[in-house]
């Protein structure tokens, strides 16, 4: 019933707009209301701007549900115009027929004989207008809707993604653990009980911060150094490491367990041995933290899956605009992964922020011009009463002023309701009884 109201009520307002331009019109044309009192002239405006604005609702509505997705498409288009056209212009016949030999008391015979093409072109050209600055509006909140719809989806999708490559994480790291504990464990196995002490600690360290999306950069060297002791444990001085105590920059921040795996992986792809020693080098260059290696590769190893520099790779293509260098010298073999300072990040929780931030300025904008809207319009209304009542005075002694007056008058009342929230019928209070209705019945 509400929605019937409001459509009504747009219906009149949409009539009363017609009639006051029509009618200034008419008046600098000296032939005001065709001979007829304003009042008739102003109720057949009134029936003609309802009857058309409800049968061309229909219309709309009609295709919105059976073409929904795909009304902006040509063809759809098309039927949708040709649709507008014939259901006017049948309308228009109608109510001219029901007017004029109801109302008028002409006969059928002489109704048809004096209908002409210039009976239909102005509530046809109205019609028009009105209708396509609806079309234009809806087309306009469409696209702004999907947009919205669409980022959300965007941010869905890629916040999924970027929790399934943390969750990579953790058996990857595992895996690889386990495989040199296997191997200790043969050659040492004094080693391998203190590797495994070690590895708890390790791995507390992994569970810790596999869930966050940046780690400091200081964390990550520290934990850099404990896991190529770990290291150290099987290969003991096989091994040589440069890891540098501090970060230049203590704001700097990296993905957590970043160097782990490209520390990790150089390991496994090179061979290490007392004879051919594997050189590890991190250092910071420009904006990225480099690890650098010399290349010694195993004569026999697995083809590699790439799970440890693509997680890198993708977690970071998600959480900056920064992406990871890779160069393969030969001799050397070097990754620099960027090093992101806190208003450099973009990651999901302030896009997240950013995006309710987003929303909340757009409705707060949207109130604002919604507030604007009305006041102009109540401004304009000020100054059209004072314009109206000096028009009736000078046309004649009938007080026709009065139906534009309270008609644009209700209007503006709707106009204010709509913008402030209130109504006097379907309060607040009205609607969260009824919205505690509902959900207390099981049947809805």
């Amino acid at each position: 019933m509400k929605y019937y109201l409001r459509e009504f009520s747009k219906a009149n307002i949409i009539g009363l707009t017609i009639f006051i331009v029509h009618s200034i019109i008419l008046y600098v044309l000296g032939d005001p209301w065709y001979g007829d009192t304003v009042s008739t002239f102003f109720w057949q405006n009134q029936v003609f701007s309802v009857g058309l604005y409800a049968v061309n609702a229909m219309v709309t509505i009609n295709f919105r549900k059976r073409y929904k997705g795909i009304l902006w498409n040509f063809k759809i288009l098309l039927y949708v115009i040709v649709a507008h056209i014939i259901i006017t212009l049948i309308t228009v016949f109608l109510l001219r027929l029901l007017l004029i030999t109801g109302y008028y008391n002409v006969s059928l015979d002489q109704f048809m004989a004096s209908e002409g093409t210039r009976d239909y072109v102005f509530p046809f050209i109205i019609t028009a207008i009105a209708t396509a600055a609806f079309y234009g509006v809806y087309h306009w909140k469409n696209k702004q809707e999907s947009k919205v719809k669409q980022s959300k989806i965007i941010a869905g999708a890629a916040s999924a993604k970027f929790d399934a490559l943390k969750n990579q994480l953790d058996p990857h790291f595992l895996f690889n653990s386990l495989n040199v504990l296997a191997s200790l464990i043969e050659e040492n196995p004094k080693q391998a009980q203190k590797f495994t002490t070690s590895l708890s600690k390790v791995y507390r360290y992994v569970l810790e911060q596999k869930n966050k999306e940046l780690v400091p950069l200081d964390e990550e060297l520290s934990f850099a150094r404990t896991y190529m002791n770990l290291l150290k444990m099987r290969f003991e001085d096989s091994i040589v490491v440069d890891i540098p105590e501090a970060s230049s920059n203590p704001i700097y921040k990296v993905v957590p367990l970043s160097l782990q795996l490209l520390l990790e992986n150089a390991v496994k792809h090179n061979q290490v041995t007392p004879s051919k020693k594997l050189f590890i080098k991190i250092y910071e260059e420009g904006n990225r933290l480099y690890i650098k290696n010399n290349i010694q590769k195993k004569q026999v190893i697995k083809k590699s899956s790439g799970v440890g520099l693509l997680n890198i790779r993708q977690r970071y293509n998600l959480l900056s605009n920064h992406d990871i260098r890779v160069e393969d010298t030969g001799g050397y073999f070097s990754v620099g992964v960027p090093m992101l300072m806190e208003p450099e990040q973009i990651s999901f929780a302030p896009k997240q922020t950013a995006f309710l931030e987003d929303k909340r300025y757009q409705r707060a904008k949207k109130k604002v011009e919604d507030l604007k809207g009305f006041y102009i319009h109540f401004t304009i209304y000020c100054i059209m009463v004072p314009v109206f009542i000096y028009l009736n005075a000078r046309s004649t002694s009938f007080p026709w002023a009065v139906f534009p007056i309270l008609g644009w008058g209700w209007g503006v009342v709707g106009h204010a309701s709509e913008t402030f929230g209130w109504n006097p019928i379907f309060d607040k209070k009205w609607e969260k009884r009824k919205i505690q209705k509902l959900m207390e019945d099981e049947d809805f």
